[in-house]
C-alpha cells in the first residue's frame, strides 16, 4: 500500500523582463527536474507546475530533513502580443526560463527614409 503524503504548495517567486523582441521570465524551481515539471498553454493563460521531492535509497532514512518537498504552480495571464506558437523554455539550476517573444507585427522597427 502506497501512500502519498501531503506536499506544501508554493507560488515559486518570478522576475519578468520585456525586451524589444518579447518577455523573458524566470521562474525559482529548486529541486524540480525536468521529469517532473509541466508547462501548459491554456488560451490566455500560462501554467507552470512542478514537484520537488527528495529520493532516498532502500536503506537510507532521514536523521534531519530541512529541505522541503513541494509542489510548485503558478499562473500568468498571457497578453495578445504574445507568438505562442514559439515560446521557448529552458530549465537550468532550478530556474526556469520562458522566453514568450512578441509577434512581429508588434515588434519596433526602423521605417526607411528615401530621397525623391
Amino acid at each position: 500500500m502506497t501512500t502519498e503524503k501531503n506536499m506544501e504548495k508554493f507560488s515559486p517567486a518570478t522576475d519578468i523582463v520585456e525586451s524589444e523582441q518579447g518577455f523573458y521570465m524566470y521562474v525559482d524551481l529548486p529541486g524540480v527536474s525536468k521529469e517532473a515539471l509541466e508547462i501548459d498553454l491554456d488560451e490566455n493563460t500560462l501554467i507552470v507546475s512542478g514537484k520537488a521531492a527528495t529520493a532516498l535509497g532502500e536503506d537510507e532514512k532521514f536523521i534531519d530533513q530541512e529541505f522541503c518537498e513541494g509542489e510548485y504552480t503558478r499562473r500568468f495571464t498571457i497578453a495578445d502580443v504574445v507568438d505562442r506558437e514559439n515560446i521557448k523554455a529552458n530549465l537550468k539550476n532550478g530556474v526556469l526560463e520562458l522566453f514568450l517573444p512578441k509577434m512581429p507585427e508588434v515588434q519596433p522597427r526602423k521605417i526607411q527614409i528615401t530621397n525623391e
